[in-house]
This record gives C-alpha cells, sequence and structure tokens, in this order.
C-alpha cells in the first residue's frame, strides 16, 4: 500500500486521544497502515525482569497511530495540509495541496533556489529595462548641460573682454 506520510515528516494528529498534538514520523509501518510518531499515543508496559540482571517495572513508549489519523504539516507554510503529486525536474513529487510547494526535503531546496533565480532574473529584466530607458535620457540631459556650460563660458569670455577694453580705455 502507498504511504502518503514519510519517515521524517512532521504530522499533526487530527483524531484519538492526542488529538491537536504535533511530531515527527520515526517510523511508518506501510503493511499495517501506521505511523509511529514521537511522544504521540504513549502507551504503558508492564515489563517483568527476564533474569537478576534485568528489572522490570513500568516502560513507556510510543505506539503506532492509524496513518488516516495524521496530517502533514506543510514546512512552508506551517500548516496540516492532505498531499497532492506533481512533477518537479521530471520527478514525482508530494506537494502542499494549500500553498503548492513540495514536502520532500531534497526538492523543497531546489524549489527555494528556482524561485530566488526567477526573482533575480525578474530583478535583472527590470534593471536592464529601467536602464535602457534611462540611457538616452541621461544622454539628453548630459547633451543640454554641456550646452549651457559652453554659452555661459562664451558668454563670460565676451563679457569679460569687454570689460578689459573698457578699464583700458579709461586708465587712458
Amino acid at each position: 500500500m502507498k504511504m502518503k506520510v514519510k519517515t521524517g515528516d512532521n504530522v499533526l494528529v487530527i483524531t484519538g486521544k492526542d488529538k491537536g498534538k504535533s511530531g515527527k514520523v520515526m517510523e511508518v509501518l506501510a503493511q499495517e497502515n501506521k505511523v509511529v510518531v514521537e511522544n504521540i499515543n504513549i502507551v504503558t508496559k508492564h515489563q517483568k525482569p527476564r533474569s537478576q540482571q534485568d528489572k522490570g517495572g513500568k516502560i513507556q513508549k510510543t505506539a503506532p497511530i492509524e496513518a488516516s489519523n495524521v496530517m502533514v504539516i506543510c514546512p512552508n507554510c506551517n500548516k496540516a495540509t492532505r498531499v497532492a503529486h506533481s512533477e518537479v525536474a521530471g520527478k514525482k513529487v508530494r506537494s502542499c495541496k494549500k500553498c503548492g510547494s513540495s514536502l520532500d526535503k531534497e526538492f523543497v531546496k531546489a524549489s527555494k533556489k528556482e524561485a530566488k533565480k526567477t526573482v533575480k532574473k525578474a530583478s535583472e529584466l527590470k534593471g536592464a529595462t529601467l536602464k535602457q530607458a534611462d540611457a538616452p535620457v541621461k544622454e539628453e540631459k548630459a547633451e543640454k548641460t554641456t550646452a549651457k556650460t559652453t554659452a555661459k563660458s562664451t558668454s563670460t569670455k565676451s563679457s569679460t573682454t569687454k570689460k578689459s577694453t573698457t578699464a583700458k580705455k579709461a586708465s587712458e
């Protein structure tokens, strides 16, 4: 039988005496359709001493719980979700029904890297379009400022030459 819960998944218990508690899946018993979740469904077992070195007594251990009584918690959105199946990089992967991100750990990292790459590409494209749009404007501004400065410099030169010639005439 195909299980939707795997070892290492964080799950939320949805029914039973431990309803509302969450924990990590320690073991999957596919034949029985059960899972062992840490600190969930703790039972007390009375153990008899087998030899003089062994101690008997009450031992607490985790017992298996029905797999249908747990829901996988999505690592991306931190919500209990049903499991969907999608294809990423040519492989079938478990994914979250709520946010669509991958539940498998090796593909979670890959999907985050892909998201960063797409963000970088989008920002580069925006930057390139902005740079291309700004380039002619900057050139036009540069041309205008150089034209203004040359016009000012020629007018100041002519006024200084007029002043110098009038000053010479006045001194004579």
